[in-house]
């Protein structure tokens, strides 16, 4: 990874805040801004651009996610991919969805509409974790699917997705994951991890605008399943190449995963993701989550020792950049180190902190130092 510097030098909001909120939404990075901004200007000014459309970052994402780029679609957010996942599956009526007690609304609420008619199994935390010999107990042969955030956005903790995978196929059931809170952040492979489906926006982790999102689907299962909408964007390719290319006595579906697409996508969105991802892949994965691994490491050590409860569990296989510290008052704290120019968020009855690569210890310094004032003051 470069110095830190020369990072920091990308994301311009280090010049006026310690921005600590990367499981909100992220400030774009300089690269980013400056991609959509040059987009709009040409559109403006010229009708057309000349920069590379790169089939919207397919193929950074794919190479991010140890996918292929066909294995890749565009998608406006999580909650579209995880309903496209939830709606290509189809499930038989009666059989069961196993999720936990942990999950971000857009994980479940697609399978809990009537038409489905599926019941939904919530696998309970226990101290914040997510149990493997309770999904085991929880997974049977009428199982539908799997379905769980990679990282849970209140407390930060990391499930095991290999293991997932190896109980949901056991049963001949899908696994399907919201990687909003990974994608960026923590390595993902989702062939090693045996996903089957994978959805994520990018404006977290991924420091991309809002609007731009992705949807793995395995590569076995793309013409096995029919996605539940259908535009041109969902069809092949090549009808555009002919004369008269608007087909419409036929439907032909994409071979690729953009049959999961229906229509046109945020192309400005797009264009920044394109650059956010290829700063990510440049600093490196790996290095980007030991980063921020180290980050929060030096985080939860330094609230201890203030006395404050950490809900985040410790265990570094299953910690991301997500810590969640238990106060009294959240809210009122995170207003008043928003007035330092210090941003978090009030989550879960704690105070969400969320560092990612190109923060420094020397702003978790005076996150502490805030903390530690506050509970002077209120304690």
């Amino acid at each position: 990874m470069e110095n830190i510097t020369q990072v920091r030098d990308q994301f311009p909001i280090t010049k006026n805040k310690v921005f600590l909120n990367h499981a909100a939404m992220s400030p774009p990075p300089k690269p980013v801004a400056d991609a959509v901004r040059k987009c709009l200007d040409d559109f403006s000014n010229f009708g057309t651009t000349s920069m590379e459309w790169n089939d919207g970052g397919k193929p950074f994402f794919a190479k991010l996610v140890g996918a292929k780029p066909q294995e890749i679609a565009l998608v406006e957010n999580t909650s579209m991919g995880m309903n496209m996942a939830a709606n290509a599956i189809r499930p038989q009526s009666g059989s069961k969805v196993v999720t936990t007690d942990l999950e971000y609304p857009s994980v479940v609420y697609p399978w809990l509409r009537e038409s489905l008619g599926v019941k939904v199994h919530y696998v309970k935390n226990v101290d914040g974790k997510i149990l493997l010999e309770d999904f085991e107990k929880a997974v049977d042969d009428n199982t539908a699917a799997v379905s769980v955030s990679h990282v849970e956005y209140a407390n930060g903790f990391r499930n095991d997705l290999k293991a997932l995978s190896e109980i949901a196929h056991e049963h001949g059931a899908y696994l399907v994951v919201d990687a909003i809170q990974s994608a960026g952040a923590m390595q993902i492979d989702v062939k090693k991890d045996d996903v089957d489906f994978l959805a994520t926006a990018g404006y977290k982790w991924l420091l991309s605008p809002v609007g731009a999102g992705y949807l793995y689907v395995r590569d076995e299962l793309i013409q096995k399943l029919e996605p539940p909408f259908a535009g041109w964007a969902s069809v092949k390719q090549e009808i555009f190449n002919t004369v008269d290319f608007w087909e419409i006595w036929k439907l032909q579906l994409s071979e690729t995963a953009s049959r999961f697409e229906v229509g046109s996508p945020s192309y400005l969105s797009l264009m920044g993701a394109t650059e956010a991802l290829k700063l990510l892949l440049n600093a490196g994965i790996a290095n980007v989550e030991q980063r921020i691994l180290k980050l929060t490491d030096y985080l939860m050590e330094g609230l201890m020792n203030l006395g404050v409860n950490v809900k985040t569990p410790r265990e570094k296989q299953c910690r991301s950049g997500i810590v969640l510290a238990e106060v009294d008052k959240p809210k009122e704290l995170c207003e008043a180190l928003t007035q330092k120019g210090i941003v978090t968020s009030a989550r879960s009855r704690g105070l969400r902190i969320s560092p990612h690569f190109y923060n420094t210890e020397q702003e978790i310094d005076k996150l502490l130092t805030e903390i530690k004032e506050w509970l002077k003051k209120t304690t």
